[in-house]
């Protein structure tokens, strides 16, 4: 009996734009500056990005904005997640429990570990100039860098699909 072995060849991936932001602003106050410079209308969505790993529910905080006129999708979302663990431990008295708590740090894209934020950007038609955006990213006083990431050398590709 012969074997029958289909390759999938085809990369259905859509084409994106990922910028790195180094700020240590809050996911808010990142949105609100982004909005502010850029003209860009970044609103927090309904459910944010979850994970569950170790029994742990890690969410970041998801940002989004369509530009209609230019066919544009833009998506900020954090690199960092911090969770705490609640430990309770009994030291047999009848008040004498203690509580620790253990904090873990969590990252979207674990490779690139210090950078703080990504903004996605979804383009049909290459309308956004990149080289012009990603100056003014670069001039708002709080943010400390930002630049454009190749998306060849990531490996959690998957955790970049907020649709």
């Amino acid at each position: 009996m012969a074997n029958h072995k289909l390759i999938f060849d085809e990369d259905f991936e859509e084409p994106y734009t990922l910028i790195a932001i180094h700020c240590s602003e809050e996911a808010y106050k990142m949105a609100y500056l982004l909005n502010r410079h850029l003209n860009l209308k970044l609103k927090r969505k309904q459910t944010d990005l979850d994970f569950s790993t170790e029994g742990l529910l890690i969410t970041f905080p998801l940002y989004d904005f369509e530009d209609v006129h230019k066919y544009t999708h833009f998506y900020l979302i954090a690199n960092k997640c911090k969770s705490v663990e609640a430990g309770l431990q009994s030291s047999g008295g009848l008040f004498a429990e203690m509580v620790s708590e253990k904090s873990t740090v969590h990252y979207l894209l674990p490779e690139l570990k210090k950078v703080d934020y990504f903004l996605k950007i979804y383009s049909d038609f290459d309308t956004v100039p990149l080289r012009k955006f990603l100056s003014e990213i670069n001039e708002i006083k709080q943010i400390i860098s930002a630049y454009i990431v190749e998306t060849e050398h990531i490996k959690a590709k998957n955790n970049l699909i907020f649709d």
